[in-house]
């Protein structure tokens, strides 16, 4: 079959006014969006979503995890599907991009070939993934995670929010419980359009990241024991106090992250210290520390080397601790034939573009693991998102929407 000509382009204010029109489903006051995981928004957003696949001559069906698949028929029935995905739940305090502009995106694509008259040998699906965000129920990526044999369907139902709602009590509100099975299918490729959600691409001044892999990730809580005493007649020699083993421990987590520049990460995003009196010297002090990197190996080696200090720090201040591991996000290759085909685009349609890793998870972590991947990244605005004030131009969104516009054409031809 021929190929697409480089000529034919998405409809950059179509695209636009498609995202913005699904910005105002959990519209917030600072811009942003709040649109959770199978929220009352959430379902006007599925919703609006599902008419304009319809609207496009797409079949719409739903799995049994809430995933909705938009298929547009190819030439061959038969033939293994090209699939483009992501999301449309956000964070609490989201964005109007993050997500949303891969399925709305993908629904672009069909429309561009529709009007073009573009005939595929391969149906190609538009899916918008369930709980991508782990914002409302954790942990996240719950859709791609059940239909890739990551998550069961019994683990994924029995998730529960913080008001005590199971994921299978929310489903089941939302009226997105389909009946699909939701496991492994062939797919002859997996494609997700992104913004970056870094400052890499913008410092850069590139247009599209043709993104190689997802970097690897540790969540590991360090739990520190102490004695809780009055923090004005104990004096500081006599004191068992936690923080004397978590401010080291901290300093080699940062450490190890330096060491493995420019790609490896350490993040201190929560502390609790307990009881959390002000006048008191901890009983308890929690650290959660996440590690990353792309390389495995490398990965590995970070948080060994972390656990064997945590230990070492713990014998020299007579702290007690121990290291409890939480979450694992093995580091993810994408496809190399799937990379070039983003790559050849990019080139072909004349922008700039950079290879790259994504440093956060994304559901093509999971397609990854049973059907051929890549990743399509495009600037935002300092590098801000899960952020109300997240921003990427018109102008990029377009761009990437036409990479993958053509790199899905040429998959679903071959």
């Amino acid at each position: 079959m021929t190929a697409l000509p480089s000529a034919i382009r998405i409809r950059s204010e179509r695209l636009w006014d498609s995202l913005m029109r699904m910005a105002q489903i959990g519209a917030t006051v600072k811009g942003g969006c709040n649109r959770q995981a199978l929220t009352v928004e959430d379902r006007a957003g599925r919703d609006l979503f599902a008419g304009w696949a319809r609207d496009a001559g797409c079949a719409v069906s739903v799995d049994e995890i809430g995933n909705i698949f938009a298929v547009r028929a190819g030439t061959d029935a038969n033939a293994d599907p090209v699939l483009v995905g992501s999301h449309l739940d956000t964070q609490a305090t989201g964005g109007r991009f993050d997500g949303v502009y891969g399925v709305l995106a993908g629904l672009e694509v069909v429309r561009t070939l529709n009007e073009s008259c573009f005939e595929t040998r391969r149906p190609v699906e538009v899916a918008s993934w369930t709980n991508e965000e782990g914002c409302r129920f954790a942990p996240a990526m719950l859709g791609s995670g059940v239909m890739a044999g990551v998550y069961t369907l019994d683990f994924a139902y029995s998730r529960m929010d913080k008001d005590g709602v199971s994921l299978i009590e929310a489903l089941n509100r939302s009226g997105y419980k389909g009946s699909v099975a939701a496991r492994r299918r062939p797919l002859k490729a997996a494609f997700e359009v992104h913004i970056e959600q870094g400052p890499i691409l913008e410092a850069l001044g590139k247009t599209v990241g043709v993104v190689t892999g997802i970097q690897g990730a540790y969540w590991l809580d360090v739990i520190l024991e102490g004695i809780a005493a009055h923090a004005g007649p104990t004096p500081m020699e006599m004191r068992q106090d936690p923080w004397r083993a978590g401010c080291p421990i901290i300093d080699r987590a940062f450490g190890l992250a330096k060491q493995h520049a420019p790609w490896g990460r350490a993040t201190i995003g929560d502390v609790r210290a307990y009881p959390g009196s002000r006048n008191t010297v901890p009983e308890r002090l929690v650290l959660s520390v996440d590690l990353r990197h792309p390389d495995r190996d490398t990965l590995e080696s970070m948080t060994a080397a972390f656990r064997a200090a945590v230990d070492s720090i713990a014998k020299e201040t007579a702290i007690p601790a121990k290291v409890e591991q939480v979450w694992h996000m093995p580091p993810t290759q994408f496809d190399a034939h799937v990379i070039e085909l983003v790559a050849k685009a990019a080139q072909q349609l004349g922008y700039s573009w950079h290879r790259m890793v994504s440093g956060a998870g994304h559901d093509s972590l999971h397609t990854a693991q049973f059907a051929p991947t890549a990743m399509i990244f495009v600037p935002c605005a300092g590098g801000l998102s899960h952020n109300e004030v997240e921003l990427a131009t018109a102008a990029d969104l377009a761009a990437g929407a036409n990479v993958l516009l053509h790199a899905v054409a040429a998959a679903a031809n071959e």
